[in-house]
C-alpha cells in the first residue's frame, strides 16, 4: 500500500523584469513528475543540483504549492487525502504526520534556543503539556544517541553529526509516518556520514517510517534506498530498484551519475561516459530530450521528441527514447 502517490506535479517560478518587474518568462523546475512511495519504504530522489529535486520533496510537504498536479497522501492505511488543493487551515492537522530533516544542521536549528526547545517545538505547537513535552524530549534523545545534559545546552555546543541528531529527534517529535530527508548528510564529514545513514536505517526500521531521501550522491544512496528516482532539468528520466538501477541503468544520465561513484581503483573510472558540456536551464529547456546535448547516444528522434517515463523492464521505468537499443554501464 502505497503511503505518497504523485502524479503530475508542476512547480514553476515566473521570471520578471524591467523597472515594474512584469513577467518575462517562467521557470519549470519540476515539469510532469510522477511517482508514489510506499508504505515502509526508502524511496531516494537524486541529481545534480538544480534538477528539482528539493522542490519536489518542498511541494510535497507543501512548503512551497505546487503549480499542477495532484499529491495523494495516505496518513493512515485506507485513507487519501490531495494535499494540492489545500489550505493552511486544512494541512495544519496533517503536518503532524509528515516532517523533514533539513540539509544544514546548524542553519536549521535556532541558535538562541536550548536543545530540549528546540525538539519540544513540535509537541508544543500541537499542544502537548509540559510534562509530556519534557518526556517525550528525554526519549527522543536517547533515540538519536544524545546524553538527556543534551536538552539544556545550545545548537552552537555540537558537532554536526550531533546537530543533525538533534534535527532528527525535532523531526521525529511527532511520530511522523513521512519523514522527507533533504540532503541530510552532505554538508558532513565522510567519517560522520555513515553514522547518521546507519541512525536513519536503524530508525526507520524500528519506527516502521516511509522515508524520501533527497541526495545527489549516488554511493550515498545505494545503501539507504529500496528504489531509486533520478531526475535531470524537472523531469524523472529513470525509477527502478536500487539493486537493477546500480546493475544496469536504463537512461545515459543515470550512467553518468553512476560513473561519478567513487571506487577503490582510480584507474577503473571510465571517462567515456561522464557527460560533456553544462546542465540545461530550466528556463529554456532544449527541445526534445533535455539531455540530448550531453548524450552520446542521441539521435535526430532526442533532439525533436520529449521522451515518455515508461516502463523498459519489470519495475524500471525510463524516459529514453533508445532505452531498450543501448546497453548503458552499472557498478557492482
Amino acid at each position: 500500500m502505497n503511503i505518497l502517490e504523485i502524479e503530475g506535479l508542476h512547480k514553476s517560478f515566473p521570471i520578471r523584469a524591467g523597472l515594474l518587474q512584469r513577467e518575462v518568462g517562467r521557470v519549470r523546475a519540476v515539469e510532469n513528475v510522477s511517482f508514489t512511495l510506499a508504505r515502509g519504504e526508502t524511496l531516494a530522489l537524486v541529481g545534480e543540483s538544480g534538477c528539482g529535486k528539493t522542490t519536489v520533496s518542498r511541494c510535497i510537504l507543501r512548503a512551497l504549492p505546487p503549480t499542477a498536479g495532484a499529491i495523494r497522501f495516505s496518513p493512515e492505511p485506507g485513507t487519501s487525502i490531495d494535499l494540492a488543493p489545500l489550505s493552511r487551515r486544512a494541512l495544519r492537522p496533517l503536518r503532524r504526520h509528515m516532517q523533514m530533516i533539513f540539509q544544514d544542521p546548524y542553519a536549521s536549528l535556532n541558535p538562541r534556543m536550548m536543545v530540549g526547545d528546540i525538539i519540544a517545538e513540535p509537541l508544543r505547537v500541537h499542544g502537548a503539556r509540559s510534562a509530556e513535552r519534557q518526556a517525550r524530549v528525554r526519549e527522543l534523545l536517547d533515540l538519536v544517541g544524545l546524553p538527556a545534559r543534551a536538552r539544556t545546552r545550545f545548537p552552537h555546543a555540537f558537532s554536526g553529526g550531533q546537530r543533525q541528531r538533534i534535527g532528527i529527534a525535532r523531526a521525529l517529535a511527532l511520530n511522523p509516518s513521512l519523514v522527507v530527508a533533504d540532503e541530510p548528510v552532505s554538508a558532513l564529514d565522510v567519517s560522520v556520514q555513515a553514522q547518521i545513514i546507519n541512525l536513519l536505517l536503524d530508525l526507520q526500521d524500528r519506527l516502521k517510517l516511509s522515508l524520501l531521501f533527497v541526495a545527489h550522491d549516488l554511493g550515498v544512496v545505494r545503501h539507504v534506498s529500496d528504489r531509486v528516482a533520478v531526475m535531470y532539468v524537472g523531469r524523472i528520466v529513470e525509477i527502478a530498484s536500487t539493486i537493477a538501477l546500480y546493475a544496469r541503468p536504463r537512461h545515459p544520465y543515470t550512467e553518468a551519475l553512476l560513473s561519478a561513484v567513487p571506487k577503490p581503483d582510480p584507474t577503473a573510472r571510465d571517462a567515456a561516459s561522464v557527460p560533456m558540456g553544462e546542465v540545461a536551464d530550466p528556463a529554456r529547456p532544449p527541445p526534445g530530450c533535455a539531455f540530448h546535448p550531453r548524450c552520446p547516444h542521441a539521435v535526430d528522434r532526442c533532439r525533436l521528441e520529449v521522451p515518455t517515463l515508461r516502463e523498459v523492464a519489470p519495475g524500471n521505468w525510463s524516459a529514453c527514447h533508445r532505452a531498450e537499443e543501448i546497453t548503458l554501464a552499472g557498478v557492482e
